[in-house]
């Protein structure tokens, strides 16, 4: 795969760029002639964007418990039969920004690419530099962990330059990894029947 630009194909990485961008470049303001409101307009909108992928992705989580629920709740199952949570935690929710971010990170990036005071080097701290290299995804190894969510597991991960990531489950039972399913977004909930109460398995992913 090649890439040819600094900008993140993945909303994932767009937040990550973001927030790399909001706690960066403020060292830069002075030389790169940045303003506080231009660097207040960034934090805003790398901290709304943040909570806006965040609030999605449990969005999605919690169809995929529900849909669990639904299923053994009508065909039968093991397990817990409360009522799967509706929302998550209490997280604050932060002031509402106007629509366009990522055209406004592209045009703050070009203007400062095109500042006199501007460097290749600048541009590599905070990200801007367009970088041409192919990489191999057949040897890409994603670094995964686990939590656990309303009694399932949920593997942990980071998409990075990946579109997607597949994931594979060996559940004990013998018959080795099988295919489990295949996410464009982090993270994955396995909706799997849990073991019976008063019984364990250890399941690899």
């Amino acid at each position: 795969m090649t890439t040819t630009t600094f900008m993140p194909s993945s909303d994932s990485g767009k937040a990550e760029l973001l927030a790399h961008l909001n706690t960066t470049l403020p060292k830069y303001a002075a030389l790169l002639d940045v303003n506080d409101p231009e660097l207040g307009i960034l934090n805003d909108d790398a901290i709304a964007f943040q909570h806006s992928f965040n609030t999605l992705h449990e969005l999605k989580g919690f169809t995929r418990n529900w849909t669990a629920y639904r299923n053994m709740q009508r065909d039968g199952g093991s397990g817990s039969f409360d009522w799967p949570p509706l929302s998550a935690p209490d997280e604050s929710v932060p002031p509402a920004v106007s629509f366009g971010i990522i055209p406004r990170l592209s045009a703050l990036a070009a203007r400062l690419k095109t500042h006199r005071n501007y460097t290749t080097a600048i541009g590599q701290d905070l990200w801007l530099v367009s970088a041409t290299h192919i990489s191999d995804s057949d040897t890409w190894k994603p670094v995964l962990s686990i939590q656990s969510k309303v009694g399932h597991p949920v593997v942990a991960w980071t998409k990075g330059k990946a579109n997607a990531l597949e994931v594979w489950v060996d559940r004990g039972d013998g018959k080795d990894f099988s295919f489990l399913t295949i996410n464009t977004e982090p993270n994955t909930t396995d909706t799997f029947l849990t073991p019976v109460s008063g019984t364990t398995a250890i399941w690899k992913y």
